[in-house]
């Protein structure tokens, strides 16, 4: 089988330009039907967290997409909702107490990959109650996405016009952490898959590794561009260089359209970086807060 990460590895430009574009809430408004209707009712189901299902949701929804670890991969997301749910004197005061989970904590500490594929062969060498559930939670949340999220979800406004408007001049590639058999089929739905020279989900690591992977000694950073909805976006690009533009969570087709309209022309005119990328980014940053409103 051909290992996927040496795919990216082995990338050759055909462009002077690189875009990396995430997809869940950036490209495509699937984040809130997929943690709403998918993720959060299946950890509540996995966890355990019935007695405590609206406080659960809500911490789920606040890391998940509301926060400024939106976009999140999903293990540490969890293990997130958890400890805020330890942390919340209105779940403290029902006596409850978030499930240990001990040998998941490590895990996500320590695997690059955090995906179902490296989560099962860890199972497959551990008998772990707390790894063989959140296997079983993963994959059903994968299932639900598959039933739910399953077609009919068109891209933003203006996400195919940016597309068609850059791929003369730029290499573009999908960075998400969303796993690449979803990603896959809602690109290729949606007739955008040929866009792009791959689709990087979350079995190939983290966003930053899918743009070192296919980026690194091959573009200048001055034409390097990442398209996110999330801080981890701009931490990936940052992390390689990379300018960043934001899709502001909740003015998705707003955003959209600037970057048709003057983003891309600013970016392949080398007059992105600066002043016009910092206002961008800091009215990004106050759409994610840190704090979540019960603590506020």
């Amino acid at each position: 089988m051909t290992d996927p990460v040496a795919n990216l590895k082995a990338h050759k430009p055909e462009h002077e330009y690189f875009i990396a574009i995430d997809s869940d809430g950036c490209a495509f408004d699937t984040m809130e039907i997929k943690h709403k209707e998918c993720f959060i009712p299946n950890i509540i189901r996995f966890w355990n967290l019935q007695s405590v299902s609206k406080y659960a949701r809500t911490a789920a929804e606040f890391v998940n997409l509301y926060s400024k670890w939106r976009g999140i991969n999903r293990f540490p997301a969890l293990l997130m909702v958890f400890d805020l749910l330890d942390e919340w004197d209105k779940v403290q005061k029902r006596g409850f107490a978030s499930p240990d989970v001990p040998n998941l904590r490590n895990w996500v500490e320590t695997e690059s990959k955090l995906g179902n594929p490296a989560l099962e062969a860890y199972c497959r060498e551990h008998d772990e109650p707390d790894m063989n559930n959140a296997l079983a939670w993963s994959k059903a949340v994968n299932e639900t996405v598959g039933m739910i999220v399953n077609k009919g979800l068109p891209p933003f406004p203006n996400v195919r016009e940016c597309l068609e408007k850059a791929k003369a001049k730029a290499d573009m590639l999908v960075c998400s952490q969303t796993p690449t058999e979803a990603l896959t089929r809602e690109w290729e739905e949606q007739g955008l898959a040929q866009y792009v020279f791959a689709i990087a989900g979350q079995e190939m690591g983290k966003k930053a590794e899918h743009i070192e992977y296919t980026s690194k000694d091959r573009y200048d950073k001055q034409k390097m561009l990442m398209i996110g909805d999330a801080n981890g976006d701009l931490k990936a690009a940052r992390a390689n260089g990379a300018m960043f533009f934001p899709i502001m969570p909740g003015n998705e087709d707003a955003s959209w359209r600037r970057l048709y309209e003057e983003g891309l022309d600013r970016f392949f005119a080398g007059t992105y970086a600066g002043a016009y990328e910092d206002e961008l980014i800091a009215e990004f940053q106050a759409c994610l807060p840190e704090t979540p409103p019960w603590k506020a």
